[in-house]
């Protein structure tokens, strides 16, 4: 959606990107930024999107899996806006937006590693919005509810991990998730990235430091 925008982008990813680069090295920040900056001449936009989530409860969850959520919700992040933010405060614009969840604001017993990795890179955002605030660089988050992508029904996803632990189909437990959220319905990968192309633009000059919810009211408090 970006590009529908007319942004020029670079797509960083395990493989299959436009560079393929684990965000997860205490490097990927670095070398994201340089990349950035060699193909497309400057970095103006840093969307950090990276995030995984399983079943799993509170017993069950080992220090592994602890640690790949600090990773993948902090310290990834961190890296990156780290390196993209000081390019972006040298030319006086720019916009870095973390893609949190839901879980940030009100956890579950689903995976608390995942919700509480959420919750500190939401902490992240607001850390260096203050940091970089009246440089022209605006750091924000949106924290999407339940989206339907691949993470929720894929064979083997959230839906059918749900389905399995309480007995039932995988359509039995995507209704579940609809039921819990007012609008009745999982939202849309565009209804997310419009909410993100938004905050990149210019039409955002005004917000920094803000955790804007994309969940169909599932969070019921207004934070």
């Amino acid at each position: 959606m970006l590009e529908a925008e007319g942004a020029r982008v670079l797509r960083v990813a395990r493989s299959g990107g436009d560079l393929d680069l684990d965000v997860t090295e205490p490097d990927a920040g670095t070398r994201a930024v340089e990349a950035c900056m060699e193909r497309l001449g400057s970095v103006d936009v840093l969307v950090n999107n990276a995030g995984f989530s399983e079943v799993k409860s509170p017993e069950e969850l080992t220090d592994a899996d602890w640690q790949l959520q600090w990773d993948l919700n902090v310290m990834g992040p961190m890296h990156l806006m780290a390196a993209a933010g000081p390019r972006m405060a040298e030319r006086g614009w720019g916009r870095m937006v973390n893609v949190s969840s839901s879980s940030g604001k009100r956890p579950s017993l689903t995976n608390i590693a995942y919700a509480a990795g959420k919750a500190a890179q939401l902490s992240l955002s607001r850390s260096f919005a203050e940091a970089f605030a009246g440089t022209g660089v605006l750091v924000n988050a949106v924290t999407p509810g339940a989206v339907e992508t691949p993470m929720w029904t894929a064979e083997g996803g959230l839906a059918d991990q749900q389905a399995e632990r309480r007995g039932g189909s995988r359509e039995d437990a995507l209704q579940a998730m609809r039921d819990k959220i007012p609008l009745g319905r999982l939202g849309t990968e565009d209804e997310i990235a419009a909410v993100v192309v938004f905050l990149c633009s210019q039409a955002a000059s005004n917000v920094t430091g803000a955790a804007w919810s994309v969940d169909g009211g599932s969070v019921p408090v207004i934070i």
